[in-house]
């Protein structure tokens, strides 16, 4: 089957997520603050009544899409955003029509960016999960999505490593299994596990049998929090760090390293924050996501992934380009 990327749609979705970030910005007078002068974001957090967690994350968002300007981490107004955004500018001043108009997509957002509160009202990554997986269409849903956000990166994936090297793989968080398949299919002489909790296991069963790979992707229930991953070549985590705080995902790469062979890989993508944090807006907005969803994960850039996996104790890493705005990070062991 030929990989499509999904154009309109991601279009569509990531204006969607750009309006709301713009409403939430209106909404807490980002721009007629910055009129009094530029701030950091520990500044600016301060102003607004921020969390000092979120706000660098927001902040950046808008510079990316080109409605703030940072330099040496202090935050300005671009001439447009002064001139139409600014409450103070009676004659130009726009934000009313936004406000009026769609202001209700803001508020789930700015009410996150003041209190860190999901709008779910899971208190941790951790309930959203056991919340999603105690519900079986609840999780055939999630489990769709998960394939149809991994397709791209998992065609690409198959690609873009030596498997030759290698026999065995764990796909952590694997839901359907979709990114394992992709693997199979292309490397013949590769065996997968799909790890998950337990919820996963039907949807994961019926998607690798669809694809007649059943005898070759083997399905493990487990919760990463309380137990070892299980021993593989090659450990793939997929959309799957961002969803934590930062000592989650340390321990996760720990687990991941002591899950590896002397020579084994980890693997971990995700839509990266470009280093620069002002280019892929896409990684900017996700991490908004995931203050809005999931207490404690943000996303990340490929220099911060280099980092955690230096610090658990792997080597000759590397940052590639997967597919759309999605990369990865590899490290070895």
């Amino acid at each position: 089957m030929n990989v499509v990327a999904p154009t309109l749609f991601n279009e569509l979705h990531w204006n969607y997520w750009k309006t709301k970030v713009f409403v939430s910005a209106m909404q807490l007078g980002v721009f007629t603050q910055l009129t009094e002068g530029p701030a950091d974001s520990t500044t600016l957090a301060d102003r607004l009544g921020l969390s000092e967690r979120t706000a660098p994350d927001f902040l950046d968002c808008l510079v990316a899409m080109g409605l703030l300007r940072r330099d040496a981490g202090v935050y300005t107004n671009t001439e447009e955003s002064a001139q139409y955004f600014d409450r103070g500018t009676s004659h130009t001043y726009l934000g009313d029509v936004m406000l009026t108009e769609a202001g209700h997509l803001g508020n789930d957002l700015t009410a996150a960016l003041r209190a860190e509160r999901s709008r779910e009202g899971a208190s941790s990554a951790r309930e959203f999960y056991d919340n999603t997986y105690a519900d079986a269409d609840r999780t055939a849903s999630f489990q769709r999505a998960m394939t149809a956000m991994s397709y791209e990166s998992g065609a690409a994936l198959a690609d873009r490593l030596p498997w030759g090297r290698y026999r065995t793989f764990v796909d952590v968080g694997c839901a359907e299994g979709a990114v394992g398949v992709h693997l199979l299919r292309a490397h013949p002489h590769l065996n997968g596990i799909g790890f998950d909790l337990p919820g996963a296991r039907a949807g994961f069963e019926k998607y690798t049998a669809a694809h007649g790979l059943a005898d070759r992707a083997v399905f493990q229930g487990g919760d990463f929090l309380r137990q070892p991953l299980p021993a593989a070549d090659v450990v793939i985590f997929g959309h799957v760090l961002h969803n934590w705080d930062l000592d989650v995902k340390l321990h996760l790469l720990g687990q991941a390293h002591a899950a590896l062979p002397p020579g084994g890989l980890v693997v971990v993508y995700e839509a990266l924050i470009d280093d620069d944090r002002e280019r892929n807006v896409v990684g900017l907005l996700l991490s908004l996501m995931m203050h809005l969803s999931l207490p404690g994960g943000f996303d990340y850039t490929p220099a911060d992934c280099a980092e955690w996996l230096r610090e658990t104790g792997f080597t000759d890493i590397r940052a590639e380009h997967l597919a759309g705005a999605e990369a990865m990070v590899v490290g070895c062991k």
